[in-house]
């Protein structure tokens, strides 16, 4: 059996791999990458409105974007409290982690 730490990070990891695929190309536009993405989670439910609105700011949607941010829409809402929590405790610690060190597009 996994203990809880490996639990958690199984919890999160198919949620997350599709956004590490296209989140760069989402977020990058964007003044404030790690604001917009809480935004998103801030509740219990994934910001669809807000995601949609971000997407319409590109100045192209490619093939499998529309697809990722809907797939993490889903996967969002189905976490538990605990891993709602925990993954705007992990976006949380990224911004420090850029804002602490010379921040390079990906951030």
């Amino acid at each position: 059996m996994p203990s809880p730490g490996t639990m958690k990070a199984v919890a999160l990891a198919p949620l997350l791999a599709p956004l590490r695929l296209h989140g760069a190309a989402l977020l990058a536009a964007l003044q404030a990458p790690h604001d917009e993405l809480l935004a998103l989670v801030w509740g219990p439910r994934f910001d669809r409105v807000h995601a949609l609105g971000l997407l319409q700011l590109l100045p192209r949607i490619a093939p499998g974007q529309l697809r990722a941010l809907l797939y993490a829409a889903d996967g969002y809402d189905s976490l538990p409290a605990p891993a709602q929590q925990r993954l705007r405790r992990l976006i949380l610690r990224h911004r420090r982690q850029c804002e602490n060190a010379a921040c390079t597009a990906s951030c």
